[in-house]
């Protein structure tokens, strides 16, 4: 069932690809090309217009957004958050077979049943796929506490709960709440490993959120895998207020490579990267000083929560040796769903890699 889509012709999604390219992108992609650094990222909208859009039922009337991206076969498959008129969220599902124009099912994949998820819902879910099971993480939400739980399928459509993962407040380090839980979908040393948000607050009194990491055996029991978060605050920098996991991170020749969303003092927010090294998850390699691309638009920066670029779904188009070309799917002003295409090159040759590595980009989206 189509709701609130508008088609998208050859000529507007070229027309915006050229738009969107010639100037918010040409400064990032001339400090690309001089920059020392192992990773380049870039990226520039599939349309000017929302692929999806609020409304058509009434679970979600109020937004349609921040949508996790899978393939199943032909078919992309987005996981999305949806929002009713009194604010609560729910998991629906659409699919498309060009990753433009999406079916969107009627009734949702996911609503709250149980304590720690009635009253608010389910939200800001992230997907991948190992062994043949889809692991889906996402935001239960009581309207008192935030915690990260865990769903199971098959088939993307029939879930087994699996129960919160993460508790708020019992962290190695979080005070607060636990959120966004992004899975790395390779063992690493024997173990699973996730990268998480969670709130603690700072010495000068504020909440703040930070990017944390877990570990578990088996993928359905998790813990803190430091004393403290995995990326350090940095002033006035672009994710000063807010560093939140986006997309199932992958394996490059130059390390675990995972998109993020960061928000500013302003909270202000748009996805930016970090390297991690590929033998151990704890440590940074190297990270983006600044976004790869912000709200500009008038949907990106009006709607339920101003002026937001979320990325949490991201399916690999294309790769080489060292590149992978890659559509995400994003949240606009936390009420509309859009499209990125997003380059990364690696300054790696992973032809060249060490024996323990895995080529550029060849768990993308992982069995």
């Amino acid at each position: 069932m189509e709701q609130g889509l508008k088609s998208l012709s050859a000529h507007e999604i070229e027309e915006s690809r050229l738009t969107t390219k010639l100037l918010p992108f040409a400064l990032a992609f001339a400090l690309a090309a001089c920059a020392a650094e192992p990773v380049h990222v870039t990226a520039e909208r599939l349309s000017s217009n929302p692929l999806l859009r609020p409304g058509g039922q009434p679970w979600n009337e109020l937004g349609l957004f921040n949508p996790t991206a899978i393939k199943m076969g032909e078919k992309t498959v987005l996981l999305f958050r949806a929002q009713d008129k009194q604010q609560t969220s729910r998991i629906g599902y659409a699919e498309s077979s060009d990753g433009l124009h999406f079916t969107v099912r009627p009734e949702p994949v996911l609503s709250p049943e149980t304590h720690y998820e009635k009253g608010g819902g389910l939200e800001d879910p992230r997907v991948v796929r190992i062994n043949g099971i889809y692991y889906l993480t996402y935001t239960g939400y009581n309207l008192h506490d935030a915690q990260l739980c865990l769903a199971t399928s098959t088939d993307l459509i029939h879930w087994q709960r699996r129960g919160v993962i993460l508790p708020a407040y019992h962290g190695t380090w979080n005070m607060k709440w636990t959120k966004s839980g992004a899975i790395v979908p390779e063992k690493i040393n024997g173990k699973w490993w996730m990268y998480y948000l969670g709130t603690r607050t700072d010495a000068d009194g504020k909440d703040r959120d930070y990017m944390g990491l877990a570990s578990s055996d088996d993928l359905l029991h998790w813990a803190d895998a430091t004393d403290k978060p995995v990326l350090d605050r940095r002033a006035g920098a672009f994710d000063s207020r807010v560093m939140e996991p986006g997309p199932a991170p992958f394996l490059t020749g130059a390390g675990i490579l995972l998109l993020y969303n960061g928000a500013d003092d302003n909270l202000v927010y748009g996805p930016g990267w970090v390297l991690f090294d590929l033998n151990d998850p704890r440590r940074v390699l190297a990270r983006a000083d600044h976004p790869f691309i912000l709200p500009a638009l008038e949907w990106e920066k009006v709607g339920n929560v101003p002026n937001v670029i979320f990325l949490e779904g991201a399916v690999q188009v294309s790769s080489a040796h060292d590149s992978v070309e890659l559509t995400g799917y994003y949240g606009g002003a936390d009420k509309y769903v859009g499209g990125m295409r997003i380059h990364v090159t690696s300054a790696v040759d992973s032809r060249s890699a060490k024996p323990k590595q895995i080529p550029f980009a060849e768990n993308w989206n992982a069995r």
